[in-house]
C-alpha cells in the first residue's frame, strides 16, 4: 500500500513564508516533540519564545510555528533590534506533559544550533522552564533574576502594549489619555492581568474575559474590572478590543460583529489571514495595531538581557513603541493602505538596508 502523500508539501510551505532552516526534535525517552523554525538572519541570531501547546495535529504545530517565526523577524526589524526571528514549538499539554527532562532535552537540541537560535518563554513555559534550558544550553533569556536574569518578561510586554494602544487612540481621538475610554481585554494571562493594571491606573473601564472563569474572577475582583463571557465580548460596545490570548481572533465573523473602533493588543498572529482580514479592517475604519509592533516589549526585555541592560534602558526601548506605532499608522493613512501592509513595509526596509550593510566587506 502506497505511503500517504500530505496535502501540503512542508518545503512549499518554507517556500511560501521563506524561512532559512526547520527543525524537527523527537526524543522517545522524554516524549519531547517540538519543532524550532528559524526564519531570518540578516539581523542578528535568530530570536524567538518557545510555546507549549496540545496541538490537534503536527500540520497545526508546523503552521503555528513558521507563521510565529517570521511575524518575530519583522518585530525585531521595526523593533529596532539586531536579532533575526525564530520561534519553536514543543507539542503537549504543559499541564500535563511536561518534565525537567523533556526541557533538558529540548535545551539540548538548541544547543546544537550552535547561537543560531535563542529561545525564551511564551504560552505553556515559564522562567523555571528557562531555568531547565539554561542547564543545557547559554542561549536561553528569561531566566529568574536570582540567577542573573531578567526574569518574567510579561510586565514589560505589557507596557509596550499599552504604549501602542495610547499611539492608536491618540491617532483615532487626538489625545492619548485612556481615562473614561473603554477596553475589552482577551485573555488573562500573564500579559494580560499586567495590562489590565496598566489600563485601571489610567482609569480606563476594562471588560475581561478568559476562558479560566476561576482566574476570571480573581483579576476582576483584584483590579475592579468587568467579567464578560468569551461568547458575548463582540456584542459590546466599547473604544478598543485587546486580544491577549491566542491569535486569529480576527477573522471574517468576528469583524462583522466588532463594535470597537481600535484593536491592539498583545497576541501574535491575531487576524486569521493577514491580507485579507487587514483589508477588511481598513474597508470597515477600525484602527488596527500590528500585534508585532505593540506586542515587542517582551523581546526587548529578553535582548536587554542578552546586551546587559540597563532597567531603565529597557524601559525606553518598550516606550520607544509609541512613536513606531504611530510610525506605522501615519504611512497606513498616507498611502491607503493597511496597517499591516504598513508596518510590513517599515520592517523589510531595515532587513534590506542592513543586508546591504553587511554585503559591503
Amino acid at each position: 500500500m502506497p505511503a500517504q502523500q500530505p496535502t501540503t508539501s512542508i518545503f512549499n510551505q518554507l517556500d511560501v513564508f521563506g524561512h532559512k532552516k526547520v527543525v524537527f526534535c523527537s526524543d522517545p525517552d522524554t516524549g519531547l516533540r517540538a519543532i524550532i523554525a528559524i526564519h531570518d538572519t540578516t539581523l542578528g541570531p535568530a530570536f524567538g519564545s518557545t510555546r507549549m501547546w496540545a496541538y490537534k495535529t503536527e500540520g497545526d504545530a508546523l503552521n503555528d510555528v513558521l507563521r510565529l517565526s517570521k511575524s518575530m523577524t519583522y518585530k525585531c526589524a521595526i523593533a529596532g533590534l539586531n536579532m533575526g526571528g525564530g520561534y519553536s514549538v514543543i507539542i503537549g499539554d504543559s499541564r500535563k506533559d511536561k518534565t525537567e527532562a523533556l526541557m533538558r532535552k529540548f535545551g539540548r537540541y538548541i544547543k546544537n544550533l550552535n547561537g543560531e537560535f535563542i529561545t525564551s518563554e511564551d504560552v505553556g513555559t515559564n522562567p523555571r522552564d528557562m531555568e531547565y534550558i539554561r542547564m543545557e544550553t547559554q542561549h536561553v533569556t528569561g531566566i529568574p533574576e536570582s540567577l542573573g536574569g531578567s526574569g518574567d518578561p510579561a510586565p514589560i510586554a505589557a507596557k509596550g502594549v499599552f504604549m501602542g494602544i495610547k499611539a492608536c487612540v491618540k491617532e483615532q481621538f487626538g489625545s492619548d489619555s485612556l481615562t473614561g475610554k473603554s477596553v475589552i481585554v482577551q485573555g488573562i494571562g500573564h500579559v494580560g492581568e499586567s495590562l489590565v493594571k496598566l489600563l485601571r491606573d489610567e482609569n480606563a473601564k476594562v471588560y475581561i474575559s478568559d476562558i479560566n472563569d476561576e482566574r476570571t474572577r480573581q483579576v476582576s475582583k483584584k483590579y475592579g474590572a468587568e467579567a464578560v463571557s468569551n461568547n458575548s465580548i463582540f456584542d459590546i460596545d466599547a473604544d478598543i478590543y485587546s486580544p491577549c490570548a491566542l491569535g486569529a481572533t480576527i477573522n471574517t465573523e468576528t469583524i462583522k460583529k466588532i463594535k470597537c473602533g481600535i484593536i491592539a493588543g498583545s497576541a501574535n498572529n491575531q487576524l486569521q489571514d493577514e491580507q485579507e482580514h487587514g483589508k477588511m479592517l481598513l474597508d470597515k475604519g477600525i484602527l488596527f495595531a500590528p500585534d508585532y509592533v505593540i506586542n515587542a516589549g517582551g523581546i526587548i526585555n529578553c535582548y536587554s538581557e542578552l546586551m546587559g541592560f540597563s532597567k531603565k534602558r529597557t524601559m525606553q526601548l518598550t516606550e520607544n513603541i509609541y512613536e513606531a506605532t504611530r510610525n506605522v499608522l501615519k504611512l497606513s493613512k498616507l498611502e491607503s493602505i493597511s496597517t499591516t501592509d504598513a508596518a510590513n513595509k517599515i520592517a523589510e526596509k531595515r532587513i534590506a538596508d542592513i543586508k546591504k550593510v553587511k554585503s559591503t566587506y
